[in-house]
């Protein structure tokens, strides 16, 4: 009924097919081009990234966060590793079983498929993970 509702409105076959992804994809940490493994999860709002060394300071009055990325390309089997100093988007508060935390949140682009999106990452350290990205429904 929906299909022909729009096809009567004019809209464009084309225009009906939507992307469809895996639990678990490669995504493109941008602009590096850094290509990792990336666990979908429709469960978690907020996207995460592994990042390491996190502190928060001042700069002109304003907060950001420095942190290290460390990450395996799995295009090239290289490790890339890259100290960063963003703004800080906001800050997360999350429960889950091991209790309360408070993540740093930062705007990062990812590219998915062949479109790039600027989103949220909350920053923790994900090395005990199996996946370095993890990303929730607001990429989704």
């Amino acid at each position: 009924m929906l299909l022909v509702v729009l096809l009567l409105a004019g809209a464009a076959p084309a225009a009906l097919a939507d992307k469809v992804f895996g639990w678990v994809e490669r995504a493109t940490i941008e602009p590096w081009g850094v290509a990792v493994k990336a666990k979908l999860d429709s469960g978690a709002l907020t996207s995460s990234l592994d990042a390491r060394d996190i502190e928060t300071f001042e700069r002109e009055g304003e907060e950001w966060v420095r942190f290290r990325l460390k990450l395996e390309d799995t295009a090239s089997g290289e490790t890339f590793s890259e100290e960063l100093e963003l703004p800080l988007y906001r800050d997360l508060r999350v429960r889950g079983a091991g209790g309360r935390d408070e993540r740093p949140v930062v705007l990062m682009k990812v590219c998915l498929g062949d479109t790039i999106y600027e989103e949220q990452f909350s920053l923790r350290d994900r090395e005990e993970m199996n996946y370095p990205l993890l990303l929730g429904r607001r990429t989704l």
